[in-house]
């Protein structure tokens, strides 16, 4: 389990007064989420913060590591671009939250969509009724209705598969949320080699998401150390995962975890009772919108006459953490440009030029009287 996702954000803003906790509050005294389910959720980039790893305690341990931020933004549904790097450009939220949290909430809102989706084409759309026919196959139809509808998600086993035959296991997205020890199957002689390559001692890898150079994607890497920080080699972990599993490629080495779509935090209205826990609510928020929103910090000017109580608390600590769009681009920079600081160094610069060229004038006029003298 990665420590990452102790993340310094700045804290949830608190509401002191009566009748603004009055209003955030519901009859239960749960904060009021009702007004997300009309939102989308839009990743608009990541960033990295250098940090000091207190957990460090062998000599071995990384003393600075990498947290990993994630910036999204909440957009009115009925305006949300998914085309749009932005998402839209009015009545919105941004947001800032550790990536860990970010992908737990992401991937849990996609696995209710899709449970909803593959529920809906199996009662609505699929017509796969017994037919009266001993050689028909529910099963069948069902599996040939998913995979034409480029729903393989939705499949479980493949029923055109020989008896005994089997099976590729499917990876658990959720599970690259976090850094994780990685273990390579069936790969003794690949480990053998390894120890070889590095003085008979026995190497661990770690396997976990991070951010792209450019900020635009979240993608897997292979890494030497548990908090994901180091990688395996210089492409990233790809090259070392490679060695270790026969030639195999690395999943999400070069595409991203997460999309641009704009995603609806509005509950799925017909889904069965197989979607757990969140339905038993009455707000209509998915519960991995109300995740992130708890977690995140905020900076919410941009909702101003949309809800009562905007919070800004985030909006200073968000200044540091630039997300750019170049030709559809997206670029993260660590701070923003000082101008007083600029203008000092400007002026410091100037002053020194002109000192050092004084000096070179006095240095030459002492000189020049010393050969007069000497004649």
């Amino acid at each position: 389990h990665s420590k990452m996702g102790q993340t310094p954000l700045p804290p949830a803003r608190r509401v002191d007064t009566p009748s603004a906790q009055r209003a955030l509050e519901g009859d239960n005294g749960e904060v009021d989420y009702t007004w997300v389910a009309n939102y989308s959720l839009k990743f608009q980039g990541c960033h990295n913060i250098p940090r000091w790893n207190e957990y460090a305690n062998d000599e071995d341990d990384v003393r600075v590591s990498n947290t990993a931020l994630v910036r999204f933004r909440l957009c009115p549904s009925n305006d949300c671009s998914t085309d749009s790097a932005y998402g839209c450009k009015s009545g919105y939220g941004d947001y800032v939250v550790s990536m860990d949290t970010y992908l737990n909430a992401y991937f849990e809102s996609v696995q209710q969509d899709q449970e909803y989706n593959c529920e809906y084409a199996m009662n609505y759309e699929c017509n796969c009724a017994d037919g009266g026919d001993d050689n028909y196959s529910e099963e069948m139809c069902q599996y040939d209705c998913y995979m034409n509808k480029g729903m393989e998600y939705c499949v479980e086993n493949n029923p055109y598969a020989e008896e005994g035959a089997e099976e590729e296991e499917k990876q658990d997205i959720r599970e690259m949320a976090e850094c994780q020890q990685f273990e390579a199957q069936n790969n003794n002689n690949n480990n053998n080699n390894n120890n070889n390559n590095n003085g008979g001692e026995q190497v661990e890898y770690f396997m976990g998401p991070h951010c792209s150079d450019d900020g635009s994607a979240i993608r897997m890497g292979l890494f030497t150390d548990d908090e994901c920080t180091i990688f395996a080699d210089s492409n990233n972990g790809a090259t070392t995962y490679a060695s270790l599993t026969y030639g195999a490629s690395m999943p999400y080495a070069t595409t991203t975890l997460v999309g641009t779509e704009c995603m609806s935090c509005k509950e799925p209205q017909d889904v069965d009772q197989n979607n757990n826990n969140d339905q038993q609510d009455a707000d209509e928020v998915k519960e991995g919108c109300e995740q992130l929103y708890e977690a995140s910090a905020k900076c919410e000017a941009g909702l101003s006459g949309s809800i009562q109580y905007p919070d800004n608390s985030g909006c200073n600590f968000m200044q540091g953490i630039k997300i750019i769009r170049k030709n559809g681009n997206v670029y993260s920079v660590g701070s923003s440009k000082n101008k007083t600081a600029t203008v000092f160094i400007g002026l410091f610069g100037a002053g020194f030029v002109l000192l050092a060229g004084y000096s070179y004038y006095l240095k030459t006029k002492l000189e020049r009287a010393k050969i007069n003298l000497s004649e």
